[in-house]
């Protein structure tokens, strides 16, 4: 019986020649080296007792460990729950809770130490691998494969559920635009944990031809240099503010010749990051693209060698776009995305996956437009989503860290525009009578309760924190409030 995501690494182990697949660290691992171990693996989760369907968080920074253990998890019949290698024990347990996780894998003790669940550190997935290899449990495209968190633990943030046919298409989808490029080695400095990073490395890794994974643990703009150039790299995926960081660099200083191309994604790009990465690296290609974990990433992107600058390219095939309300070309409205990318739902929330997926229809809840050459401009967004480094910020969860000090009476967490970063966090804060706290302090009661992607970096108190009529926090009217402030 069939296990698509299994069979698909099968079928490109028995297609290709052996090669070197990841490279990491100074470590270089071939295919098959990989394949071996996976299956191997995969008997060992087995023999713990995991079960077709069940959630296996991984929380790692980058390394071979952790595509290992996705492949192993797929060849089990399981699910991977990737989390953030920055996530908050508190945090942690929200999404343990929430996905009924089997198992953690994590080298970090302080996260070991908050979960209830069995904790496997990577000297225990290694005594896994003794196990002999087995067959993959027969699965369909409709099995989920992965569920990830997209955004805050505090009871709000949704899972959502992508199968393996969502995996499938769109790995299919990607390598279909970026296989012409002929770009062989690509290096990898985004996490593992994102929607991005996993489709990125599930995409080269079941590639029509054989290609080399340069994977980074964790990204700056040095080492991500010294990669490139060691392996020559043809092509890199990266966000923004990692293009800002590099152009930071002397990257006059560095051969840079073998790079062909990167893209980027995660948040939007602007014209003159690109135009400056493009003079600076004469001969590469800035592609951006769009897409929402609820789609499995990848909704439309730029071609290396067919693109259009401040759009975000145009929907990767098998990918409809249609703007809501739009009867003509550059009409804007809310986009909304069919394509068999689009989430089996949200975990456990009925209600929200009605309300986001509607007659086959993704409702994004971004607001954009589609030229007469089907290219798609994203102009705005209708969420309050903060997007910080490419990881989406969610105001609410922030705010109710900030409601659990003992002084604060509200909050409004609104982004502002950072060059590195593409937004910022920042935090209105209006206290409780009689009470007193610095905005020091609650900057450390944040970075001790929430993930550091998520942390605001200034704190502002204010008599008031800006209410609507109906008294809701009014984010409007504190981003309006942050255009006041100095400096």
């Amino acid at each position: 019986m069939a296990n698509p995501l299994a069979d698909l690494a099968d079928a490109a182990l028995a297609r290709l020649p052996e090669h070197d697949s990841i490279a990491f660290e100074g470590q270089v691992q071939t295919d098959v080296q990989l394949a071996a171990r996976a299956a191997r693996l995969a008997t060992g989760l087995q023999r713990l007792g995991v079960q077709p369907g069940d959630r296996i968080a991984v929380v790692l920074p980058n390394c071979p460990e952790v595509l290992l253990t996705y492949q192993a998890v797929w060849r089990a019949g399981a699910a991977a729950t990737p989390v953030i290698s920055a996530v908050s024990p508190v945090e942690l347990r929200h999404v343990l809770a929430d996905s009924g996780a089997r198992l953690l894998v994590t080298e970090d003790p302080r996260l070991a130490a908050a979960a209830d669940v069995p904790v496997l550190d990577l000297a225990a997935l290694r005594a896994l691998e003794a196990a002999p290899p087995g067959e993959p449990v027969p699965r369909t495209e409709g099995d989920l494969a992965a569920l990830l968190y997209t955004g805050g633990t505090t009871g709000r943030a949704k899972g959502v559920r992508l199968s393996q046919g969502n995996l499938l298409h769109t790995t299919a989808a990607r390598e279909s635009v970026v296989a012409t490029a002929g770009a062989q080695v690509c290096v990898v400095p985004l996490p593992l944990s994102h929607v991005y990073g996993l489709v990125t490395t599930v995409s080269r890794l079941h590639m029509a031809q054989p290609g080399l994974l340069v994977l980074q643990r964790r990204f700056d703009a040095v080492g991500w240099l010294r990669l490139v150039t060691q392996h020559q790299a043809g092509s890199s995926s990266l966000v923004p503010s990692m293009l800002q960081l590099l152009l930071e660099q002397p990257l006059e200083e560095h051969d840079l010749r073998c790079l062909s191309y990167v893209t980027s994604g995660g948040a939007p790009l602007s014209a003159a990051l690109w135009r400056e990465f493009e003079r600076r690296v004469p001969g590469v290609r800035v592609c951006d693209g769009y897409g929402c974990t609820e789609a499995s990433s990848t909704v439309s992107m730029n071609r290396p060698g067919a693109r259009r600058h401040g759009s975000v390219g145009r929907p990767v095939p098998g990918v409809s776009v249609r703007i809501d309300g739009a009867t003509a070309s550059g009409q804007d409205g809310e986009v909304l995305v069919r394509s068999p990318g689009v989430m089996l739902g949200y975990h456990d929330d009925p209600a929200a996956t009605a309300e986001a997926v509607q007659d086959g229809w993704l409702h994004t809840g971004d607001v954009g437009h589609l030229d007469a050459d089907g290219y798609l401009w994203v102009v705005d967004r209708t969420k309050d989503v903060i997007l910080r480094g490419g990881f989406n910020v969610y105001p609410r969860d922030v705010e109710d860290v900030l409601l659990a000090h003992p002084a604060v009476a509200r909050a409004a967490v609104v982004g502002r525009p950072d060059e590195v970063l593409g937004e910022e966090v920042v935090a209105f804060v209006s206290l409780r009578p009689g009470a007193s706290a610095t905005p020091e302090e609650l900057l450390a009661h944040c970075a001790a309760s929430t993930a550091r992607n998520k942390a605001p970096r200034e704190v502002y108190l204010v008599d008031q924190v800006p209410l609507t009529s109906v008294g809701k926090t009014d984010r409007k009217a504190a981003r309006e409030l942050l255009r006041q402030q100095p400096g």
